[in-house]
């Protein structure tokens, strides 16, 4: 299914195409549940897409630096 979001981290709309049964996607956009339960056989990559627009890529450069502040102390 083509799903368009914009991410909330920088703003840039992408759409990607994601397995999600079509059923799962209208009980979750009309809050008969949470993501993880709808929609469990998705991976966290695509979920993460669902719900915020944010890429692997976008994630992984986001919180980099967080990551490795942590481990300074």
């Amino acid at each position: 299914m083509w799903i368009k979001r914009k991410s909330i981290l920088t703003g840039v709309e992408r759409t990607r195409n994601i397995p999600v049964n079509p059923d799962d996607m209208a009980a979750w956009e009309t809050g008969l549940g949470n993501i993880q339960e709808l929609m469990p056989y998705l991976n966290d990559t695509d979920r993460e897409f669902i719900l915020s627009g944010i890429t692997a890529k976008e994630w992984d450069e986001a919180f980099a630096e967080a990551s490795t502040e942590e481990h300074r102390f």
